[in-house]
């Protein structure tokens, strides 16, 4: 990996962190109990702040395209992780989506032809494993509209991942965002007016929490976001998604005060390490050092200096003849 896909990269990893971050924000500072109503500020508003920076104008079936990025990667998930959160522990919503990467690779490779290497399908694994020694917890009830709607949430969002990484449009990629931003806010607004009826109150410790998740947790981290889904293999930047609920985890241990157990030390332990052995760039590595390796213990060649072995008059026999080398000229050819 090149040091600019490393910048990308790493690039891409701060969405999840951020995107972590929004679990104790929005427990601390923002509305109790208006997800809807939060996801459409964190949309549209910050939508039409990053179009009015970086103004663009969409063309022909730009339009539509982009809407349906809007529904795919905003409206639409935002709206169905209401729905999981609303109906499912936190925790086994939380490891549910952490198959992400695995639908993303999967996408990736039906609509983008990037096949998924073994080793980061297997990296996936092992991180989900890990997400749920992180944050699952006892539970003796599932609900299965939760769970549908926690895996069409991973579903629907893999794909408006993979088409922002497929379709080109006329526009840079920050106007782009912003478009999807407006369109998913348009479409959340009268959603969450119908279910959570008018907005609440804001004081100032909403408002700073709705700025730190609106430019941090949305702007910021889905342009990175995007820019590595663009420029890098699907199944890397699948991967440090995972960091999403380490992110969490840190976060709150550090600031509120959460226990860090055995068990979510293991679990932390199995993310990082899926998300390293799995990326590409990684195993290349590993393939080159093994490679090296091979060719460092194999036996050394003949030389060719002693008498030859297949000479039925006692002379010497080249060495190269001997391994059946064709492509290399024999040092006694010239003398014929």
């Amino acid at each position: 990996m090149s040091s600019m896909e490393t910048k990308w990269l790493a690039g891409a990893a701060l969405a999840p962190i951020a995107w972590g971050s929004g679990y104790y924000v929005t427990a601390t500072y923002l509305p109790p109990d208006r997800p809807l109503f939060g996801a459409a500020v964190r949309a549209l508003p910050f939508g039409l702040l990053l179009l009015a920076l970086h103004p663009a104008r969409l063309r022909g079936s730009w339009w539509w395209r982009t809407a349906l990025l809007g529904a795919l990667n905003f409206a639409a998930f935002f709206a169905l992780i209401f729905v999981a959160a609303d109906r499912l522990p936190g925790g086994l919503a939380a490891t549910l989506t952490a198959t992400s990467p695995l639908m993303i690779m999967l996408f990736a490779w039906a609509l983008a032809g990037e096949r998924p290497p073994h080793a980061s399908l297997a990296g996936a694994v092992v991180g989900i494993v890990g997400v749920a020694l992180l944050v699952l917890r006892g539970t003796t009830h599932v609900d299965a509209i939760g769970v549908l709607a926690s895996l069409v949430a991973v579903v629907v969002s893999s794909l408006g991942f993979i088409l922002v990484k497929t379709w080109r449009p006329p526009v840079d990629l920050l106007p782009f965002t912003a478009w999807q931003l407006i369109f998913g806010g348009l479409l959340l607004v009268p959603v969450a007016l119908f279910v959570e009826g008018a907005p609440p109150h804001l004081d100032g410790r909403a408002l700073a929490g709705f700025a730190w998740i609106g430019l941090a947790g949305t702007v910021l981290a889905y342009v990175v976001w995007f820019q590595g889904m663009r420029r890098l293999p699907a199944a890397a930047v699948s991967l440090v998604g995972l960091l999403n609920p380490v992110s969490g985890t840190v976060i709150g241990v550090a600031l509120a005060g959460e226990a860090f157990t055995p068990s979510r030390a293991i679990g932390m332990a199995l993310v990082l390490g899926g998300i390293v052995l799995g990326q590409p760039a990684v195993l290349d590595v590993l393939r080159g050092r093994l490679r090296g390796h091979q060719r460092a213990s194999a036996p050394a060649p003949a030389t060719g200096t002693g008498p030859g072995p297949g000479s039925a008059d006692g002379t010497q026999v080249p060495a190269c003849r001997l391994q059946g080398c064709p492509d290399e000229p024999c040092m006694l050819d010239g003398a014929r």
